[in-house]
């Protein structure tokens, strides 16, 4: 099902996760669906009447009880930062679509890409509970959910870090004191694993950490090596990296689990993963220290309470029994009291969807299985057609035909998957087109070195000086260069490199807009341009991309030009889409959010949530209130806002993002002072951002939305061009409008011909190809394809009745002197296999008992071939067999079924081919 759902149902209903699979699937029976359906129902309504009344005196280890503790012991006696939990849905990261882990929202702190400006590049000591979705990607638990009683798709993971702080001992002792004093967890009933070694990398064992847990007081036989696969933890392909150790409990099994740890046995839980890192997988493979280490921990929320409550299962904690009373026991879920009437909603039509695919999806593989043999295997295409057609995950398919002890080639769909994968992944960009990136390697040689980070406040020092604006002129000193991935004193001609400078006015790619372009010129060499063609940031450094006609040096003074033109279409652009935020909020009401954009100087994008398709009246009012704010010429203001008082701002829109302290807030019409002093909610467009905007709203001149088009549940994409383009965009479909009146008039004189209707058509299907394609009017476009789409049934209609009177002519003239044959093969003039096909219809209806063949050879040479067989001849002779015997002698291919069929091939002798297909036929019947 589509990925909206995943997400929301990931981060609200937690609950009914043991009942479901990952992304809403049913593990078992359908009856399971239905019940809980209506359990959820109950319970949300339930959970809303409760409101907010005192939840019940906690008492012994409940999960509220345990999760306050763990934040407790971690924030009062180890003095840790109480962070709160990441939304499920990251933002800002493109690697990951749902968060999987605690680390994902502090994942700049390790890569190094933090802003120094942000609280959290002051993070040293930090702990929360995070929520978690691993139904996909890396690290995905969708294989082990239902099957046993400790791994779920939703969960919470209690986790602490240190970022540059503590390091190993300092952890382990910590990990040791909670679970041991603090819970009371008995030390016989805990097995410790730590990172055994790879010699394929060079890598030793820690003995470090063996010997941290030996003085801890770990016996010696519960201290355990393993190698990679379980105690060696990857960020990714590159990236933070390094050995961790991991902290398993005992349910049950007593003598001899020691060798039964990390075996899969379900009465051997990991509970804790303490990990340390200390390398970086480079892009080689190689592995580089650190220069700071960090500590990230993950336990399991759900795990933990089920070892201190006694009970084997998750599910039998009071985190999951009952269902209706753990749906409103949670501080922990803040967001489901915002709005439980659209979760209702959400579940409900995601339900009905997904049961109603789940539904067409049985009945194909039912039909499939009664034409198949026992001993075969289920088709693969089939298989393939439930997952791209219907959405159907590969998993769920290979598990509802093993409940049928039915065998598919999930190799051979995993092989699809991947050639998928690939036909859709955009075309690889130059690395002059993709720019020279920052990494936490490179970051940290720039700080070592003692490369100050980037002053880029220039970017935002412009003027509107006699209706243009004149953006400041910039002097910059190189200060660190960029050859591949070296840090080099020169770049010689010749080459692309990457360019650090002490201080910069071009805009770094960021908060959705593009980066800028233009040139530098060294000092002393006017006649030289530096073309600058991609920026980006990272760590506080900006780092620019460009091409070196001659030798560049470190300490080089150069005068920076942004490409004026360029920067100002981005500005109107992004102006533009806080105005177009400002409007659907107005349109669509308050719980309308902004979940994406992109800025470029050619148009804008925005996405945003939705809980109903929104119809064309409303989009054409949401650009009326963009036109009228345009036409006021409102001042745009900015200003940097302490991060704490942003939320005195009434009406701001706010976003689970990290922003640097101070903020930026943009504002159209009103001072921000004025909105940061006033009590009242302000009907203005205000946002905090980091682009680069016009001074007034008036040099936007127009907007226009050119498409609009949902992208799963509750998702929907604008785009939208601004100025001359709007104006161009009106004017094209206004042309467009007078084709399709052109169209219209000719084909309501009447077609005299055939070959008048088959011309109009073709002209009627290029022109909805270049409707389709066009930048114009989002209305003007939906209007126009609907009367190209009466206008082809129209026509095609009319081609139908031409074509049948032309077939019965030919025929009446081709019978008249044939008696009734077994078999007729022939040959006829007709530039149409539509037209051949009834021919053989009309023959067929003539003389019941003959097997009919007819061919036709174009101009193009091709040769266009149907065929008709009586119902009672096709255990002997089958159309479907006899078209592409003939067609496959000619180089071609033919379909259709055992009684009527066509095709199509190549060849110069025609005569050849009717000797061909006779001898075929007789030999048959």
């Amino acid at each position: 099902m589509d990925t909206e759902f995943l997400r929301k149902m990931a981060a609200l209903v937690t609950p009914f996760t043991p009942c479901f699979g990952g992304g809403g699937f049913p593990r078992s029976k359908m009856a399971a669906v239905h019940l809980v359906s209506a359990l959820r129902r109950r319970a949300i309504c339930r959970w809303a009447a409760a409101g907010d009344r005192a939840q019940a005196q906690e008492c012994g280890q409940n999960a509220r009880h345990v999760r306050q503790t763990f934040l407790r012991y971690f924030r009062d006696k180890q003095r840790h930062r109480e962070v709160r939990s990441a939304p499920v849905i990251p933002r800002g990261d493109p690697s990951l679509l749902l968060v999987n882990a605690g680390m994902n929202q502090f994942k700049p702190i390790l890569l190094g890409t933090v802003d120094p400006r942000s609280p959290m590049a002051q993070y040293q000591r930090v702990v929360n509970s995070q929520k978690c979705v691993r139904a996909g990607g890396k690290h995905n638990d969708l294989e082990d959910v239902g099957r046993d009683l400790y791994h779920h798709t939703f969960f919470e993971m209690l986790g602490n870090w240190s970022f540059g702080d503590y390091f190993k001992e300092e952890a382990c002792r910590m990990a040791w004191e909670l679970l041991t004093e603090v819970y009371g967890i008995p030390q016989d009933r805990l097995y410790v694993t730590f990172f055994g070694g790879d010699p394929a990398l060079g890598l030793t064992a820690d003995e470090e950490t063996k010997e941290i847990w030996l003085s801890i007081g770990v016996h010696p036989h519960r201290l355990l090596p393993f190698g990679l696969a379980h105690n060696f933890w990857e960020m990714g392909e590159m990236g933070p990296c390094g050995p961790c150790t991991e902290i398993h409990y005992d349910h049950g099994v007593g003598e001899g689990a020691a060798a039964q740890v990390n075996t899969g046995n379900p009465q051997l839980v990991e509970i804790w993963n303490l990990v340390f890192m200390q390398y970086s997988r480079e892009a080689d493979g190689s592995l580089q220290s650190l220069p700071q280490h960090s500590v990230d921990t993950g336990m399991g929320l759900e795990r933990l309470v089920a070892v201190l409550q006694g009970k084997e299962s998750n599910y039998d904690t009071d985190l999951f029994t009952p269902i209706l009373d753990a749906i409103h026991r949670g501080d922990a879920y803040p967001e489901l009291k915002q709005d439980p009437c659209q979760i209702m909603d959400t579940i409900n039509e995601n339900e009905a969807a997904f049961l109603s695919s789940l539904h067409r999806g049985r009945r194909i593989i039912d039909r499939t299985l009664q034409k198949m043999d026992n001993s075969q295997s289920f088709p693969v295409d089939v298989a393939w057609s439930l997952h791209r057609n219907l959405g159907f995950p590969l998993d769920l398919i290979s598990l509802m035909l093993e409940e049928k002890a039915v065998n598919v080639d999930t190799e051979a769909l995993r092989q699809l998957a991947k050639e998928e994968a690939e036909r859709l992944r955009p075309p690889p960009q130059s690395e002059l087109q993709q720019g020279r990136v920052l990494g936490i390697q490179d970051i940290n040689e720039l700080q070592r070195t003692g490369v100050l980070r980037t002053d880029d406040s220039a970017k935002h020092i412009y003027t509107l000086e006699d209706g243009k604006y004149v953006f400041s002129p910039c002097q910059a000193t190189v200060v660190a260069l960029y050859e591949g991935n070296s840090l080099v004193k020169e770049v010689r001609r010749s080459q692309t490199c990457g360019v650090i400078l002490d201080r910069t006015n071009f805009y770094s790619e960021q908060g959705g807009q593009t980066h800028d372009l233009g040139y530098f010129i060294r000092e002393g060499h006017q006649d030289v341009l530096l073309p600058v063609v991609n920026v980006q940031a990272a760590g506080g450094f900006v780092i620019h991309t460009i091409s070196v006609p001659e030798s560049l040096h470190v300490g080089d003074r150069l005068n920076l030009f942004v490409n004026e033109g360029h920067r100002l279409a981005c500005m109107v652009k992004h102006t533009a889409t806080h105005l177009l935020n400002y409007a659907l909020r107005c349109v669509l009401g308050d719980e309308t959010e902004q979940r994406g954009s992109h800025i470029t100087a050619d148009r804008l994008r925005f996405d945003y949530s939705i809980k109903t398709p929104v119809t064309g009246q409303q989009l054409e009012t949401v650009e009326q209130i963009v036109r009228d704010v345009i036409c006021r010429d409102e001042s745009v203001y900015t200003a940097e806002v302490p991060l704490n008082q942003v939320n005195c701002i009434k009406g701001l829109r706010s976003i689970d993002e990290v922003y640097p302290d101070p903020v930026r807030v943009v504002s159209v019409g009103l001072p921000v002072n004025q909105l940061l002093h006033s009590n009242n909610k302000q009907h203005t467009s205000v946002e905090l951002c980091c682009g680069t905007h016009l001074l007034r709203t008036g040099m936007i001149q127009d907007l226009v939305i050119v498409s609009e088009r949902q992208l799963g549940k509750g998702i929907s994409r604008i785009l939208a061009v601004t100025g001359e383009d709007a104006k161009e965009a009106r004017h094209v479909g206004r042309v467009l409008a007078e084709e399709v009146d052109s169209l219209t008039v000719r084909l309501n004189n009447g077609m005299k011909s055939l070959v008048d209707s088959q011309r109009l058509s073709k002209e009627i299907g290029q022109l909805t190809d270049v409707v389709d394609g066009a930048v114009i009017l989002h209305r003007d476009r939906r209007q126009l394809q609907e009367r190209l789409r009466a206008l082809h049934r129209t026509v095609n209609t009319a081609i139908r009745k031409l074509e049948s009177r032309e077939a019965a002519e030919k025929i009446q003239h081709f019978l008249a002197n044939r008696l009734d044959q077994a078999l007729i093969v022939d040959v006829f003039p007709v530039q149409s296999i539509s037209i051949l096909m009834k021919m053989v219809n009309k023959v067929s209806e003539k003389m019941p008992h003959s097997s009919v063949m007819l061919l036709s050879q174009l101009d193009s040479g091709k040769i266009l071939c149907a065929c008709q067989v009586p119902k009672d001849s096709v255990s002997s002779l089958s159309a479907s067999d006899w078209a592409l015997a003939v067609c496959g002698q000619m180089g071609g291919n033919a379909g259709g079924s055992k009684v009527v069929a066509k095709g199509m091939g190549s060849s110069s002798n025609l005569e050849e081919i009717v000797k061909l297909a006779i001898e075929y036929a007789r030999n048959k019947m």
